[in-house]
């Protein structure tokens, strides 16, 4: 039992959803529509990057990015490049995805160059770039998917929509970064590249193979939205299965069963007939707070999927889905991936995590939500 709750103690984010998800089978029972209702196309996305990743990790395939980052020499320079890298890839690659690239990325090289002071503020940086960076284009991320299959309007419609609020989160972003190092605009950072790339192993070399190949067919899927996402899950797990299957051991599952639990949170939810009937009476007219709102209890990839039926101003809900990730941390499963990540690596800092997470991400918040707000007027068709 002591051990139990000391692992629920390490695990905040974890014993937070599972939580919510028993509570949440009381207020609407289990029944055979509410394993349908999960969004086992994330999870599955989730679990292939996962074990793709970890392969990475293992088999140190990021070692030309590694490279790269160590020829900047000022931390204003490789914050910069570490952001806008989660900035742009978040684009393309989706939110979660480039989070997962790229906070261990940072964690590695600033605890490198002794600079690990600075990692919570710019990984809480490379966060708000992820959610303000994806929300350009329809694939981004998985409500703008969702919101984007539904609207009906064109690709390019949809960007130039999107568009202003990308621009000014890029714009912030880089005065976020200055004010940062305002005590030392040119502080140096010097990152010994074999300390922290190391060297490849002549017989990993198969291993890097498999796994860039892996990693394409997962980015191929999700680029692709196809609906047949599991016949790659089952090619990543076969193929890892042959090339290394004690890689499996290493793959987080905490963070799985954290997004499964809240999934059954919001698909419980989203099922109960009297909470539907509130929201429709809430909601219309009032979209893009209400996104925001909602988005606090259950994330907004379902906040937008529970709120769309009953909206009557698709502006409103998608610039309230992309902003509401800045408020707290279920705001974005994304920032959940950022959470777990991080503590990770350093157990037992779940609290010093939210306090830094939060206030950095409030200001932003505090500052790009009247714009959003004023732009929700501006109907995408």
């Amino acid at each position: 039992m002591i051990k139990i709750i000391n692992f629920l103690k390490k695990e905040a984010m974890l014993t937070v959803s599972v939580f919510a998800a028993v509570i949440s089978l009381f207020i609407t029972p289990p029944t055979k529509a509410l394993l349908s209702d999960i969004d086992w196309h994330t999870l599955g996305t989730l679990l292939m990057m996962l074990c793709v990743l970890e392969g990475f990790k293992q088999e140190n395939i990021f070692k030309p990015l590694i490279s790269v980052s160590t020829k900047f020499k000022t931390m204003i320079g490789l914050s910069l490049f570490l952001i806008f890298s989660v900035f742009f890839t978040s684009m393309f690659v989706t939110n979660d995805v480039s989070l997962i690239i790229f906070v261990p990325l940072t964690i590695l090289l600033f605890k490198g160059g002794n600079k690990e002071h600075y990692i919570l503020p710019v990984i809480t940086m490379e966060n708000i770039a992820a959610i303000r960076g994806s929300l350009l284009m329809p694939f981004g991320s998985p409500q703008n998917l969702f919101l984007y299959s539904k609207s009906g309007t064109g690709a390019l419609n949809f960007i130039i929509h999107m568009s202003p609020l990308c621009i000014m989160s890029a714009v912030l972003l880089i005065i976020f970064v200055f004010f940062l190092y305002k005590k030392n605009s040119k502080e140096r950072i010097f990152i010994d590249s074999k300390k922290v790339s190391g060297e490849w192993s002549k017989d990993g070399r198969k291993r890097r193979i498999a796994y860039i190949i892996l990693f394409v067919i997962v980015l191929a899927t999700i680029v692709s939205r196809t609906n047949y996402w599991y016949i790659s899950v089952a090619i990543v797990i076969i193929a890892i299965s042959i090339v290394n299957i004690r890689l499996f051991k290493d793959v987080d599952y905490v963070l799985l069963f954290t997004f499964l639990c809240f999934f059954i949170f919001s698909s419980s939810i989203a099922s109960n007939s009297a909470i539907s009937e509130l929201l429709k009476k809430i909601v219309t007219g009032h979209e893009y707070f209400s996104t925001i709102i909602l988005s606090q209890i259950i994330s907004n990839v379902p906040a937008s999927i529970v709120l769309y039926p009953f909206s009557e101003n698709f502006a409103g809900l998608i610039y309230g889905a992309d902003t509401a990730g800045l408020c707290s941390i279920i705001g974005s499963l994304a920032s959940v991936i950022n959470y777990r990540l991080y503590v990770r690596e350093y157990p037992g800092s779940g609290k010093k995590f939210l306090k830094t997470f939060t206030i950095i991400s409030w200001v932003f918040f505090i500052i790009v939500v009247v714009p959003g707000y004023l732009l929700s007027g501006w109907k995408f068709f």
